[in-house]
């Protein structure tokens, strides 16, 4: 019997759910406990048909800081997408990765100067901006830019909020729009973001509109206005499917109305969580315990301690304002519950997941499956205390990965990786699959499957 390696993509005979992918993982560990993805790889796949499906005209142009998983991006460049960088090392990892120049849009309206000529010299010339400052430093690093201008959305119903950092209201834009003009710097569209975690369709429908109209004024100037970004907020957990066609049948309604399809504009938008979210499972272990009795109704309650927390990958409940649930994977009465908080490892007091939840009894040694955890987690996760956090394992069966397998083959590349920038969850490579490696082989779970290791 063998145990798979951290960091590699399993290709198995038959179709499994994370939680079916876990418990055989779980089931063959003796003594490592470190916390641990399942991430299925078909399931981004599956997102990134759905989203050409329902919006045929938005390429989608995932965000990267999202989920700066390599072999995120090693897939959704196979598949075409395109990416919303953030910074010079966002830039850098995706190129690094094959992706040309032309598939990034530099979305971020505050850039430091060192990255806009970074961004000159690997060829990544899209670039937003939101603001006189802004205009006149990408003009005198960068004059040659394509500049799309972010505008400022209702994104009150949004779980992370955007617009009172970013976006021109409607007359500032026109006056950018203007010093643009007159400094004869290259205008090509405008941008928004209705706020991470969007909650209604009406906010994409009236920044849409709003769009047409910073667009139409552009093109008075002479600007040649035919790029429209409608950013990101997409849903992405498991669930949510209805609600992801709900805001897709209002986008095309509000494009067909204002942006009709005239083969001059194009449309492209920046989901994040859409892509990553479901696709994450993340397993931890119960590695303490607390039993009390509350004072006030004498019942019992307790206090578990796992071994990944919020300076880890549950930095989300932190900076996402997410809430994540907790499904235990134990053999044990599951009827009874009691209440319960979840702490993670630190020696931080605020290092607390669950305040009060009702949950059967654990005990040490137990695990923990925690679903819907691939956005805004890893990719701002820490080693506080020297603890790790949750490392991935890809698992995907056999058809699907010899439908993508080529995305996963070592490739050329212009710009050496700094690995000095690249994340400890991020795992390189190689390009050899051989059927015959087997990651594991207890009898009730024979696989013919193969196990990618980093390079």
């Amino acid at each position: 019997m063998h145990l798979i390696k951290d960091n590699s993509i399993v290709v198995t005979k038959n179709q499994y759910t994370a939680e079916e992918f876990i418990q055989k993982k779980i089931d063959l560990l003796k003594d490592e406990v470190e916390p641990f993805y399942a991430v299925d790889l078909e399931d981004v796949c599956n997102k990134h048909i759905r989203w050409i499906t329902l919006m045929p005209r938005v390429k989608p142009h995932y965000a990267v800081k999202c989920n700066d998983d390599i072999n995120v991006i090693k897939l959704l460049a196979y598949l075409g997408a395109g990416f919303d960088c953030a910074s010079k090392g966002e830039i850098k990892k995706v190129m690094d990765l094959g992706a040309s120049a032309d598939r990034i849009i530099y979305a971020n309206p505050c850039k430091q100067s060192s990255y806009i000529r970074y961004a000159q010299e690997v060829g990544v010339e899209t670039m937003t901006f939101d603001n006189e400052q802004e205009l006149m430093k990408i003009k005198q690093i960068y004059p040659n830019a394509k500049l799309v201008l972010r505008i400022v959305t209702d994104d009150s119903n949004a779980v992370c909020r955007f617009s009172m950092k970013f976006g021109a209201d409607m007359n500032t834009a026109r006056k950018l729009l203007d010093k643009a003009q007159e400094i004869d710097m290259r205008i090509i569209g405008v941008s928004f973001h209705c706020g991470s975690g969007q909650m209604t369709s009406k906010a994409f429908v009236d920044a849409i509109q709003n769009a047409r109209m910073i667009m139409n004024y552009g093109n008075k100037l002479g600007f040649d206005m035919h790029l429209l970004d409608i950013g990101g907020g997409f849903p992405g957990n498991t669930g949510t499917e209805d609600y992801f066609a709900e805001i897709s049948a209002a986008v095309n309604q509000a494009l067909e109305e204002h942006f009709p399809d005239d083969g001059h504009i194009k449309i492209i938008a920046e989901p994040g969580r859409y892509y990553v979210a479901s696709a994450y499972a993340l397993a931890t272990n119960v590695i303490a315990l607390r039993e009390m009795v509350d004072s006030e109704t004498g019942n019992l309650k307790y206090m578990y301690y796992i071994n990944d927390g919020v300076y880890g990958s549950f930095n989300c409940v932190l900076y996402d304002h997410y809430v994540p649930e907790p499904h235990v994977l134990t053999k044990g009465d599951l009827n009874e519950k009691y209440t319960t908080s979840i702490w993670g490892p630190t020696c931080d007091g605020l290092d607390c997941i669950n305040k009060s939840i009702q949950i059967p009894k654990l005990n040490i040694g137990d695990w923990i499956l925690w679903k819907n955890m691939g956005a805004y987690t890893i990719s701002a996760a820490v080693q506080f205390n020297g603890l790790p956090y949750g490392k991935p394992i890809y698992f995907m069966p056999k058809h699907f990965w010899d439908s993508v397998k080529a995305a996963f083959q070592s490739i050329p590349r212009k710009h050496q990786v700094d690995t000095c920038i690249m994340r400890l969850n991020s795992c390189d490579c190689s390009n050899e699959v051989e059927d015959d490696m087997l990651p594991w082989i207890p009898e009730d779970f024979i696989e013919e499957a193969a196990v990618v290791t980093s390079q």
